[in-house]
């Protein structure tokens, strides 16, 4: 049985420019490519999941400008309820600049929150109901962090399983922490959080033990392109990513964590949650983009089908 979810968290528009190289300070580079789109890693997330077939609530906050009607055209386009959304009047909505280096795929990006950094008491209150319906909620730390703090006390107070995406990274206390369900950082953010470095299965494991001593109960922590680490408090193993040839890697991380959470959403254990959000991942970074490249449930089906687990 399909549960709902919901993600919390930021909505941006994206400006990404692809370039032979990355400039260094003070220097400009001719680019060969611009795109906008819609993107903030809450945003993100809210499509992989619904795309890869979650039930979801999208809750995010968004300025009375043009540049919101990039936020509504892609919700419109994939079917995904608008119902979750705040307004601000004066703040604007928010962006990130990207650069993508078209060799190697690697990105820098510069996010500008706007309005999802001014989430108040009433409006979190405003969907109070939705978030308790939600049989798991989705943070990330792109949003002003008392609206989080707020979010996650709701939900460990009322039993809603809450999973927290340490990205981008920004130090939280361990309060915030303390009683979630699952924290997904990638191997920097886990050092930053921990004091451990995160360069194999040891260190990654006491990564996870200083995790599980604030109070976490699960932990996942991406590697890029070996995988992902898991440790239920009981097991631990790298599960290996899938080989595929990356065109843009902005916004993999996003991919993961929405395919989990839609995997997660449909009953699966925390193991296959994951290989299914590697394949989620895989997918999004054959494509440009960040929403655009969140692939369908078919697409997840046909290409898990196709590349089977080891």
């Amino acid at each position: 049985m399909k549960q709902k979810v919901t993600v919390f968290g930021s909505f941006v528009v994206d400006l990404m420019t692809r370039s032979p190289r990355l400039p260094v300070p003070g220097e400009t580079v001719k680019g060969s490519f611009f795109k906008q789109g819609a993107g903030g890693k809450g945003f993100n997330q809210g499509i992989a999941a619904h795309k890869a077939g979650a039930d979801v609530s999208m809750i995010t906050k968004l300025g009375r400008d043009s540049l919101s009607r990039v936020a509504l055209d892609a919700m419109e386009a994939v079917g995904l309820s608008q119902d979750c959304l705040f307004w601000h009047d004066e703040a604007p909505t928010g962006v990130a600049l990207i650069l993508v280096d078209e060799k190697t795929s690697q990105n820098e990006i510069v996010i500008v929150p706007g309005a999802c950094a001014t989430i108040t008491p009433e409006d979190i209150a405003s969907v109070r109901q939705r978030i308790l319906d939600s049989a798991y909620v989705l943070l990330q730390l792109e949003v002003n962090q008392d609206a989080n703090e707020s979010v996650a006390a709701l939900c460990k107070a009322n039993g809603v399983r809450l999973i927290v995406n340490t990205a981008p990274f920004q130090p939280v206390s361990d309060e915030f922490l303390s009683g979630c369900y699952l924290v997904t950082p990638n191997e920097v953010e886990a050092e930053e959080l921990t004091g451990v470095p995160v360069t194999d299965l040891n260190g990654a494991d006491r990564a996870a033990q200083v995790f599980f001593s604030k109070g976490v109960q699960n932990v996942l922590i991406t590697l890029g392109g070996r995988g992902v680490y898991l440790n239920d408090g009981s097991h631990s193993e790298i599960i290996p990513a899938y080989s595929v040839k990356a065109i843009d890697t902005t916004g993999a991380g996003d991919a993961f964590n929405g395919g989990l959470l839609a995997a997660l959403a449909e009953g699966m254990d925390l193991r296959r949650a994951a290989a299914f959000a590697n394949a989620v991942a895989a997918l999004s970074v054959q494509k440009l983009g960040t929403t655009p490249s969140m692939p369908t449930r078919a697409e997840i089906d046909a290409f898990i089908a196709a590349n089977p687990c080891k």
